[in-house]
C-alpha cells in the first residue's frame, strides 16, 4: 500500500521550472530519503505534497488524498517537523503539548493519553514543566518529533531533523524514526548528512528539479560503482555541472 503517489509532477514559477516532471511512490511504513543540493527543488516538492502549494501539472496523492482538491484532508493526516521551527521556545513542554493538541482538535482525554504515550516513548517526564529554550537541542528535537506524532498521522515529513545535534543524539533520533516506521507510519526525510541517508529504506536524489537517482542505498551505490551515498551524491552533482 502506497502512502504517497507522484506521477509527472511539475511546478513552474513563470518560465522557471522548479520541479520538472518527477514521479515516485512511498510505501506505508517506509523511511524515504529525499535528497538534493540547495535549489534542487526539494522544498517546492514537499510543499506541494503537504498541500501548501498547487502543482502546475501532474498527479499526486498523499495518504490517499488528492493534492489539488483535498488539501485539508492531507493536512489532517500528516505530521511535519522542521529544523528551523517546530516548538515555541518561551512555552513549557506541557504548554506546547496543549497548544498542538488544540491545533489538531484533540479532546482533553485524547491529549492526556497521547501526552503519557509521548513521555513513555521518550523515557523522560522531568521535562514536562521546563521551558523549551532551557532544554538541550537534542531533547528539543526529540520533543518536536513526538509532537509531530501527537495526532497519529499516517505520514511524517522530517525536514533536516537532526541539523546541529551531536552524533550520539543523531543516532538516538534515528532509533525513534525506525521504531515509528515499524509501527506503520511513513517517514519522509530530507537531510544533508549522507551517512543518515543510508539509514533510509529507499531514497531519491534531486538535481535541478529532476529526480536523477531513485532506489535503495545499496542498489544506488552498486549502480554508480561507489561505496557510499555521499559518493553517489557527488557524482550526480558533478555530471549535472558537466552538462
Amino acid at each position: 500500500m502506497n502512502s504517497i503517489e507522484v506521477h509527472n509532477l511539475v511546478k513552474k514559477f513563470g518560465d522557471f521550472v522548479a520541479v520538472n516532471n518527477i514521479s515516485f511512490d512511498v510505501s506505508q511504513g517506509e523511511i524515504f530519503g529525499f535528497l538534493g543540493a540547495n535549489g534542487a527543488g526539494k522544498t517546492t516538492a514537499i510543499r506541494m505534497l503537504c498541500g501548501l502549494l498547487d502543482p502546475t501539472s501532474g498527479i499526486a496523492k498523499v495518504a490517499g488524498y488528492d493534492v489539488y482538491r483535498q488539501k485539508d484532508h492531507i493536512k489532517q493526516n500528516i505530521g511535519y517537523m522542521s529544523q528551523k521551527f517546530s516548538l515555541y521556545e518561551d512555552l513549557t513542554v506541557n504548554e506546547n503539548i496543549d497548544f498542538f493538541s488544540a491545533l489538531y482538535g484533540l479532546s482533553r482525554k485524547e491529549k492526556n493519553i497521547r501526552r503519557d504515550e509521548m513521555f513513555s516513548r521518550l523515557g523522560n517526564t522531568e521535562t514536562k514543566s521546563q521551558l523549551v529554550k532551557s532544554l538541550p537541542l537534542g531533547w528539543r528535537q526529540k520533543i518536536s518529533f513526538s509532537l509531530a506524532l501527537l495526532h497519529q498521522p499516517k505520514i511524517v515529513f522530517l525536514d533536516e531533523p537532526t541539523g546541529g545535534v551531536d552524533p550520539v543524539t543523531r543516532r538516538q533520533f534515528w532509533e525513534l524514526i525506525n521504531k515509528t516506521a515499524a509501527e506503520g507510519i511513513t517517514m519522509f526525510v530530507t537531510t544533508h548528512y549522507m551517512d543518515e541517508a543510508e539509514y533510509c529504506h529507499r531514497l531519491s536524489i534531486m538535481s535541478e528539479g529532476c529526480i536523477e537517482v531513485l532506489g535503495a542505498p545499496k542498489e544506488i551505490c552498486e549502480a554508480y560503482h561507489v561505496d557510499t551515498v555521499e559518493d553517489v551524491f557527488i557524482k550526480v552533482a558533478t555530471e549535472r555541472r558537466k552538462e
